[in-house]
């Protein structure tokens, strides 16, 4: 069984529009980049800092040993991890 071709001077169905895009949101409050820096450098404070406290057994000189790791930690990893091309 054949279709017959369309008659002359009849337009063709248009084809089926692509879904669209849901609406964008706000724009996020902080990029990739700086969550995994901001995370990472977290983690090494907080290690520092623990580790400062058993050996010590000083809060005050473990949490300024956690910040202080914290700080070199994000100065570090902003050095080290790439910004993506745009």
């Amino acid at each position: 069984m054949t279709t017959a071709p369309p008659p002359a001077g009849a337009t063709p169905p248009a084809p089926a529009s692509s879904p669209t895009p849901p609406p964008a949101g706000p724009p996020a409050f902080l990029g990739l980049r700086t969550a995994v820096i901001l995370v990472a450098a977290t983690v090494v404070g907080l290690v520092a800092g623990t580790l400062t406290f058993f050996s010590t057994r000083s809060p005050a000189g473990a949490v300024l040993a956690g910040l202080t790791a914290f700080g070199a930690s994000v100065l570090g990893l902003h050095q080290l991890i790439a910004r993506t091309a745009d």
